[in-house]
């Protein structure tokens, strides 16, 4: 799986932190980061971040802007 998060858009809502903390995490400078390709294990809640964030920022395999 691979996942991409389009930095010009993100707001650092934290959204994804919060729904899925495997894969997404805020560093000491309060910039998000995050593995860009996670275990598959993890799909289900990448796929409810990318859902729940405020500016649908998250793509997962390929799906990009």
């Amino acid at each position: 799986m691979k996942v991409f998060v389009d930095t010009d858009r993100c707001t650092l809502s934290a959204q994804c932190v919060f729904t899925a903390e495997e894969v997404f995490a805020l560093n000491e400078d309060d910039e998000l980061v995050y593995d860009p390709t996670p275990d598959e294990q993890w799909r289900t809640d990448i796929e409810t971040a990318a859902k729940t964030c405020p500016v649908q920022a998250i793509f997962l395999d390929g799906d990009r802007p």
